[in-house]
């Protein structure tokens, strides 16, 4: 069965983007394991703002993957890049993940995430964590009432001060 990783940075403070949605302190110096993590995927899952912050970037970075983008509102379409996905998020994954391939990538954002938190759909997470304080943005994760418990399976400190870590995530008790 395939899994779903959660692969992002976020500043030491928590924010995933400043309040604007910019990703301007991100680290770009090294790769951080992104080509060996791309070349393990063949699926990529995302917000309507994270698919549209994406597009801000120029070319369309993940043209060689399948691409989705999950959204409520009735007058967006991603494509020609992506396929829109409107319907209910835990029957489409667990149907995405009985599918033949590679693992899939939750590129994010937070309101994306807490549904793969609630429904248990998240396999692993893996944070890379830049050393800065942006005061405010959007947070990685939303306020939540989910308790998840994970297991670290590595981490690794950069020259450069970003800390990557990676966790499988453990099933709620229960």
């Amino acid at each position: 069965m395939r899994r779903i990783i959660l692969f992002i940075a976020a500043s030491l403070d928590g924010y995933i983007a400043r309040p604007s949605g910019e990703v301007d302190w991100l680290f770009t110096d090294q790769d951080y394991g992104y080509t060996e993590f791309l070349a393990s995927v063949d699926t990529v899952l995302m917000g309507r703002k994270t698919y549209e912050q994406v597009l801000t970037f120029g070319e369309f970075p993940y043209q060689e993957k399948q691409s989705y983008v999950f959204s409520h509102n009735p007058g967006f379409d991603a494509s020609p890049y992506a396929e829109t996905v409107r319907t209910d998020i835990k029957a489409f994954v667990e149907t995405l993940c009985q599918s033949n391939g590679k693992d899939i990538w939750l590129l994010g954002g937070a309101a994306l995430i807490y549904p793969f938190l609630k429904h248990e759909l998240l396999d692993e997470l893996i944070l890379s964590v830049h050393p800065i304080l942006l005061g405010s943005g959007i947070p990685l994760f939303s306020e939540t009432d989910l308790t998840t418990p994970l297991q670290c399976l590595a981490s690794h400190c950069y020259d450069s001060g970003l800390v990557q870590m990676k966790y499988q995530l453990l099933k709620r008790g229960g």
